[in-house]
């Protein structure tokens, strides 16, 4: 099996070269990994101990962060080293100030690749975010008897592991994964029931990570004027639907106010045309506290946790397809109810919440809009879910330090 795992690899490798000639995401990817092993071997020593976290995007950046503090208030004399598979993730954290020694792209998973990526440090210990598990490189650390974690794992049934042709994958993480971190009782269940019995269930610890928040710096200059006493409607990470929500809700509750953050700047034209009496964010401070119109299109980057704490109500990006429902926690742990769509299959805290009465999905923007059109006219269910979303916050275990705990003993 191995043999058409490495296959695979070079197919993956092969067709991610190509794609990187039309597409500007992959060309990064590609271009940066050339600059990893040269990043490892100016950023530290053979004498250096590293912690190593791997993250597929920026998602598991942020659910693996708090480990990694703790882990370096925990050893100082450690050096940190975080790797990427995706360019999103890479590009956010190397312009940020983070606390690791080295940021860099995980080489592709060939043995001669990631053998000499190993060989120019001391890894300590070595732990990955969710389910990014790449098999030659968890082989070559576990050949180096590096102590190797998954944190926050999450197995689903519809993965490789619980198929007919999933043993082989599944002896690989038995013999090289030393402790599995679960976030939910059943990932537990689903990975015990196939031999991956080194694990606990300590949470989800982006928990941790959003409580952070509440605690941090949240103001943003001119928001709390812009809305004044209107309810505030923030759209976290938002698409087209979740725009046609906004469309929506614009025309039927005339005290609102909405602000918009989109996934991706490069829908901010998009936006304009749709709300042409829009203020940009970045021209915001030109109005003098004139503010007529009452949509705010945010066209920065880094202030949409904090645009959290001045909502009455969020709405959510990504959950009415298939590209995957954004982080409903960071505006949960404001006490804000949150709307969002019903495809989040890989979010099992979308359940919990709705289930806490602190959110909502719905299967169509249409659904959607009329209910955070019923709760801005509803004060009394807009405080109960309010409360309800803060409480599921409040009452999750503290993951990181479980977790710590585990690997230091």
């Amino acid at each position: 099996m191995s043999f058409f795992y490495n296959i695979f690899i070079s197919l993956m490798i092969f067709g991610m070269k190509i794609f990187s000639l039309f597409n500007d995401k992959a060309k990064k990817g590609i271009q940066g990994r050339k600059e990893s092993l040269r990043k490892v071997q100016t950023g530290f020593s053979k004498r250096d101990k590293v912690i190593w976290m791997h993250a597929a995007s920026l998602g598991e950046y942020e659910q693996g962060l708090p480990v990694l503090e703790q882990l370096k208030y925990k050893l100082p004399d450690h050096k940190i080293l975080i790797t990427f598979f995706s360019p999103s993730g890479y590009e956010n954290v190397v312009k940020k100030k983070n606390i690791a020694d080295v940021v860099c792209y995980l080489p592709f998973d060939r043995k001669t690749l990631v053998k000499e990526f190993v060989s120019q440090m001391n890894v300590a210990l070595f732990f990955t975010v969710k389910y990014e598990y790449w098999y030659n490189l968890l082989e070559e650390l576990k050949q180096k008897g590096v102590k190797t974690y998954v944190i926050s794992a999450l197995f689903y049934d519809t993965q490789s592991f619980f198929t007919s042709h999933g043993k082989w994958f599944v002896r690989q993480l038995q013999k090289n994964i030393d402790w599995f971190f679960h976030q939910t009782e059943m990932s537990y269940a689903l990975a015990k029931n196939v031999g991956l019995t080194k694990s606990s269930v300590t949470g989800d610890t982006r928990f941790d990570r959003v409580k952070q928040l509440q605690n941090q710096d949240n103001h943003v200059e001119f928001i709390k004027d812009f809305i004044g006493l209107d309810k505030a409607v923030v759209f976290g990470s938002s698409w087209q639907a979740e725009e046609k929500i906004a469309e929506e809700v614009l025309q039927g509750s005339p005290y609102a106010k909405l602000i918009i953050a989109p996934h991706d700047l490069k829908r901010v034209q998009h936006l304009r045309q749709i709300f042409p009496d829009a203020v940009l964010y970045s021209t915001i401070h030109e109005m003098a506290g004139n503010f007529k119109s009452r949509v705010l299109i945010i066209d920065s980057i880094g202030l949409l946790s904090k645009l959290y704490s001045y909502a009455d109500i969020a709405v959510v990006g990504g959950g009415f397809h298939s590209a995957g429902l954004h982080n409903i926690l960071e505006a949960a742990t404001f006490g804000v109810p949150v709307i969002f769509g019903n495809h989040y299959l890989k979010n099992p805290e979308a359940d919990e919440l709705i289930s806490a009465d602190g959110g909502r999905s719905f299967e169509n923007a249409g659904l959607a809009a009329d209910f955070v059109m019923f709760l801005i006219n509803n004060e009394e269910m807009m405080q109960v879910m309010s409360e309800n979303a803060k409480r599921f916050i409040a009452e999750k275990p503290e993951s990181t330090t479980l977790i710590v705990k585990k690997i230091l003993s």
